[in-house]
């Protein structure tokens, strides 16, 4: 990993071993040295500034970085979407070094979450000045809409984390930024992991992939949610396992009307995919095995 970095991001590494004084002479009165170690893509660790209920679950896994000197770089974008984009970020001290994920949700005047009403039904609002901004469409009501969907993906995270479900490992968040684990492809160390989408598993891995997303599903069929969007676009595959992702509109299967309807569209998502694979598989036979865990 380390080699991928310093090899496609050298730049990274030159400017903050680079000195202060080789980049700056003229400085404000308020310069402080610390600040100006970092360079525009860079920013001090924002664990420190993180609660207990903003972190992952306990016990935290050996690659997430508690030091308050750890310095974050924007290495590119991952992924870009209509909500969010996603981010790769590289955490580091002297002697430790990580690549995260960041999913940024956007701002106001560049959001559209045009489906959102789909997926929310069931859910509560508990201040009444935030259910009358999302009611009404204001643009503080759109600042809320984002935060609710920041809050709902971390939330979902957690829960789906810690009932053993293959998400990634939500390492923090932080306003509408949530940072967590960077699913890596085994075979491309320092790359992101494909999309099932774009994979072309043999037989045998072909059945291990069914086995585990349909388990997946059932996990979260335990916990009394669906997908809701579903599909090969967002589970990646990183070598022998996959990873499910993009959990922001998870479905409340008992509060949500169309919660069933919901999950029946993604058995049809995923059995259209591998049944295209070469694999036996029916949409509705495993919406009733599905079904049979919720309830």
């Amino acid at each position: 990993m380390q080699n991928y970095v310093e090899n496609n991001f050298p730049d990274t590494f030159e400017r903050r071993a680079a000195g202060a004084d080789s980049r700056h002479t003229d400085r404000a009165d308020d310069w402080n040295y610390l600040d100006d170690q970092l360079s525009e893509s860079q920013r001090w660790s924002t664990w420190p500034a993180t609660e207990k209920l903003m972190r992952g679950p306990l016990p935290y896994p050996e690659f997430v970085i508690e030091d308050a000197g750890a310095i974050d770089t924007e290495l590119g974008v991952l992924k870009t979407g209509k909500e969010a984009d996603v981010f790769l970020i590289e955490r580091a001290t002297s002697d430790q070094h990580v690549l995260l994920a960041a999913k940024r949700y956007r701002s106001p005047e560049q959001r559209s979450f045009t489906r959102s009403s789909t997926y929310t039904e069931g859910r509560n609002v508990k201040r009444s000045r935030d259910a009358r901004a999302l009611k009404n469409g204001s643009t503080y009501g759109r600042i809320v809409e984002a935060s609710r969907w920041a809050n709902s993906e971390w939330q979902y995270l957690r829960l789906c984390f810690e009932a053993g479900a293959p998400v990634p490992y939500p390492v923090q968040i932080m306003g509408t930024e949530i940072l967590m684990e960077f699913i890596e492809d085994p075979e491309a160390p320092g790359a992101a992991a494909p999309r099932l989408q774009h994979v072309r598993p043999g037989p045998e891995r072909l059945e291990s992939y069914w086995i585990q997303l349909v388990e997946a599903m059932k996990t979260f069929a335990r916990l009394g949610f669906a997908h809701g969007d579903l599909s090969p676009y967002n589970v990646l595959a990183a070598g022998e396992r996959l990873v499910v992702i993009d959990l922001p509109q998870f479905v409340d299967l008992a509060g949500n009307e169309r919660g069933v309807g919901l999950l029946q569209r993604d058995c049809h998502n995923v059995c259209a995919w591998f049944s295209t694979r070469g694999l036996a598989v029916d949409g509705d036979a495993l919406l009733a095995e599905i079904i049979a865990e919720a309830w």
